[in-house]
């Protein structure tokens, strides 16, 4: 259950609704403003800068829950962001308060997701002359939100958030913060915050231009070899059906990016899963041979493309994006479609005059699958296989079920051996790449999704990065399964140190890790220990029936590596499946 920040009512006690009571304060304005865009939850950390708009959250019925460390707060904002679609929140103090939350700021940002960070600030007559826990928190964010603000007066606060809440969530989504001076939150208003709306010179385009959607329409209808790149920004759009829909009408094969994982079902025959640098080989393969690309909200990263001259090289790019800022900024579109994903999407489907002959494509790229599966071997006398792990808890738990990873192999490995058929089941960090992501990320999918089932898998160096939020997980009583996928090393580090370093493996190997299911009990969550493949399901049981927080310490091989690869820079149809095939490229 989450801390609340109002008093609880006995049971049996009911009051009619009744109006708020004026604000009085700029800091009653903040939590009026949060209150007026429908906030459910707040997650944060207390300090003196802060303290009046918390005094200012003891009267709300928002929930507000106290995180282990402010970097906590702003990824489980995040996380809460990328399962409900609506802006996370998060709460911080000046100084080191507001520099903790920087990481998940910037992870946020990168990956466009929907979070809206407000930090206590020194009285405004103390700004610049260092004083006690200062620092130009607009300073260091800007470059990293859409928008920052110094709110400079009681009176006007309150629109600042609204205004930050509503730009957090329109048209491309990302974070916003609003810098809180101690002077101001504390400062005499009477004036009511408006509704969130963004500025009147922020501009969303909702539909692309006529003329170029039937233009693009025709080249797709025409292709022979055509596919579709589904990314993040289907997800944000709340388009997922609208690309199944068009997809299955038109039997052109879809793949993912990474964000993009959940967009469109892994266990349909159209699905090449995802593509990139440990993306399948079939949807690797299909992207260097099509001859026309309709990718929807992807902005090619390097992880995707590879290098950029031999990706797609074939191919006719059409590109769907809602940020004009993308288009052709890495790879050149052909057919540039500027608007909401799924109101375009709509656009093509009415436009296209016909479905693309592509029926000897739909069998190459079913050939690949069956040339390039992914698979693994289980000798029995070695050390128990990752992939092996997550393929078992995929196999038991419901369709809707949540996965959240930090960043490394076990990332990889949750990617690649999870089926997943539903938008917003996959949480993690793509973009920044943060290690630590995981715990806290699923204290926020849980909240944002209590009925939900939420796992999360992590490595041992990235569980050690946030593991104080489990003490989170306990106090709030919130059933998720960790999982740790213990391999005694920053694992994707090794890889590439043993790969591209001649294998020196500096700074990478963890031997002195602790007993993790140890540390869980500790912690008051329950703990586990996978060693071998005896006990797999059963363990997985057990972790997943217990009402609360479990982990399980799940001693992997440590000589595993994560397979298909593409070497950074290196054209994605030569991947390599093993560690002699990565020798040779």
């Amino acid at each position: 259950m989450s801390e609340r920040a109002s008093v609880p009512k006995e049971e049996d006690e009911t009051e009619p609704e009744t109006e708020p009571e004026p604000v009085t304060t700029g800091a009653q304005s903040v939590i009026r403003a949060l209150e007026n865009a429908g906030t459910d939850y707040v997650f944060g950390v207390q300090g003196g800068a802060i303290m009046p708009v918390y005094d200012a959250l003891y009267d709300s019925d928002i929930n507000h829950v106290t995180m282990a460390h402010e970097q906590g707060a702003s990824h489980a904002a995040d996380a809460y962001g990328i399962v409900t679609g609506d802006p996370g929140v998060c709460f911080a103090t000046s100084g080191p308060g507001a520099t903790n939350l920087v990481t998940g700021i910037a992870d946020a940002n990168m990956d466009s997701d929907p979070v809206i960070a407000l930090t206590g600030q020194v009285p405004t007559e103390f700004v610049g002359n260092d004083a006690f826990q200062e620092t130009d928190t607009v300073g260091i964010t800007q470059p990293i939100t859409k928008e920052s603000y110094f709110a400079a007066d009681s009176d006007t606060v309150g629109d600042n958030v609204s205004e930050a809440f509503a730009l957090a969530d329109a048209g491309r989504q990302g974070p916003t913060l609003v810098d809180l001076p101690k002077d101001v939150t504390q400062g005499e208003t009477e004036v009511e915050p408006g509704a969130p709306e963004t500025p009147e010179t922020y501009e969303v385009p909702e539909e692309a231009d006529d003329e170029n959607v039937q233009e693009a329409a025709e080249a797709l209808a025409e292709a022979d070899r055509p596919v579709i790149l589904s990314g993040g920004g289907v997800i944000k759009a709340n388009a997922s059906s609208a690309l199944r829909e068009f997809a299955k009408e038109y039997e052109i094969p879809v793949i993912t990016t990474m964000p993009g994982i959940g967009s469109f079902p892994e266990d349909h025959e159209l699905s090449l899963e995802w593509a990139g640098m440990h993306g399948t080989g079939y949807a690797n393969m299909a992207i260097t041979n099509t001859d026309c690309m309709l990718a929807i909200g992807t902005r090619f990263d390097d992880r995707l493309t590879g290098g950029v001259d031999s990706f797609a090289p074939d191919a006719e790019v059409i590109h769907v994006d809602i940020d004009p800022a993308e288009i052709s900024k890495n790879v050149y579109a052909d057919y540039p479609l500027i608007g909401d994903a799924r109101n375009v999407l709509r656009q093509l489907f009415d436009a296209m005059p016909r479905a693309p002959d592509a029926d000897e494509w739909r069998d190459q790229c079913q050939a690949w699958k069956s040339e390039y599966p992914m698979d693994y071997d289980t000798p029995d006398d070695e050390p128990l296989k990752p992939q092996y792990v997550v393929e078992r808890f995929s196999d038991v738990t419901p369709d809707d079920t949540i996965v959240c990873t930090g960043v490394g192999q076990h990332q990889m490995w949750a990617s690649q051996f999870w089926e997943y058929t539903e938008p917003r089941t996959w949480v993690s960090s793509h973009g920044l790449g943060t290690m630590g992501y995981g715990v806290p990320a699923a204290i926020g999918a849980k909240l944002a999704a209590p009925d939900q089932e939420v796992v999360c898998f992590d490595g041992d160096g990235s569980f050690l990065m946030t593991v104080q939020g489990l003490s989170v997980a306990v106090r709030e009583q919130l059933d998720i399964t960790y999982v740790v996928l213990n391999n005694e090393a920053v694992g994707m580090v090794r890889q590439w140190q043993d790969g591209f370093y001649e294998g020196r493996r500096m700074a990478s190997e963890y031997p002195w890790i602790p007993q993790f299911d140890k540390l869980a009990e500790a912690f008051g969550a329950r703990g586990f220990t996978l060693e071998s493949y005896e006990n797999v399901e059963e363990t997985i049981q057990e972790a997943r029936d217990y009402d609360g927080p479990s982990v399980i310490d799940a001693h992997i091989d440590p000589g595993e590596n994560v397979f298909p690869m593409v070497p950074s820079g290196g054209d994605n149809g030569l991947f390599a499946l093993n560690e002699d095939h990565l020798e040779m490229l």
